[in-house]
């Protein structure tokens, strides 16, 4: 047994702690419940090659300015999004064809989400 002394909050504490010689058994860890099933993925939106615009905060897309096949130039606006009463223009980062278009408008977006793909 060893005896610490412990300060918390300005109150002092005598803990007597006990030492384990030679390796513990292990514990077992609780079993852990199985993962549900990831849901599927939406097939209106599938993923395009090419490089992928993300949402660079939470919000909500306002407008989508672009569609599928569409050729596009950089720094041109793609969607609109809303976030802490703001509108955000969410631009191109090069010129390409729009691959994929993941998000429609009205839809609330994390930060990092998928919005669009450009090749």
């Amino acid at each position: 047994m060893r005896n610490y002394h412990v300060n918390v909050n300005g109150t002092a504490y005598e803990v007597t702690v006990e030492e384990v010689k030679g390796g513990a058994a292990p514990v077992a860890a609780p079993a852990a419940a199985p993962a549900p099933a990831p849901a599927p993925a939406p097939a209106a939106a599938p993923a395009g090659a090419g490089e992928q615009v993300t949402s660079p905060m939470p919000g909500t897309i306002l407008d989508v300015k672009v569609a599928a096949g569409q050729a596009v130039k950089s720094g041109q606006v793609l969607m609109v999004l809303e976030a802490m009463k703001m509108e955000n223009e969410i631009m191109a980062p090069k010129d390409g064809t729009v691959t994929a278009v993941s998000v429609s408008k009205g839809a609330s977006v994390e930060s990092g989400t998928l919005l669009c793909t450009i090749a």
